[in-house]
């Protein structure tokens, strides 16, 4: 129970941190991006932290067409950015207090 709380709070951090640049980021990538990192995320999975974090505002969805198809590209809004600082302090005072 903890462990999926605490990664899912990771997850999260890394959703906005992709989410925060310039491009932005789909689901589909952010499943590879996740994978990549030793996270089994399938869609059912991802895409409701997507629309929550829409719903809360940290998110802004827009729709561009990519080789003919229409791709929902997400994008933090200046509460995701507000957000994701505040998690970055709290990642890097962690990391120093429980890694030196």
């Amino acid at each position: 129970m903890y462990q999926r709380t605490l990664l899912m709070g990771f997850i999260r951090a890394h959703i906005l941190h992709h989410a925060s640049q310039p491009d932005g980021m789909y689901g589909s990538w952010m499943i590879e991006e996740l994978k990549g990192h030793g996270y089994g995320m399938s869609p059912g999975t991802l895409y409701p932290i997507l629309h929550r974090l829409e719903k809360d505002g940290a998110l802004k969805a827009e729709e561009v067409l990519v080789g003919g198809k229409i791709r929902k590209v997400y994008r933090t809004t200046e509460k995701g950015e507000e957000l994701l600082e505040m998690m970055k302090r709290y990642i890097r005072e962690l990391a120093r207090e429980v890694l030196d």
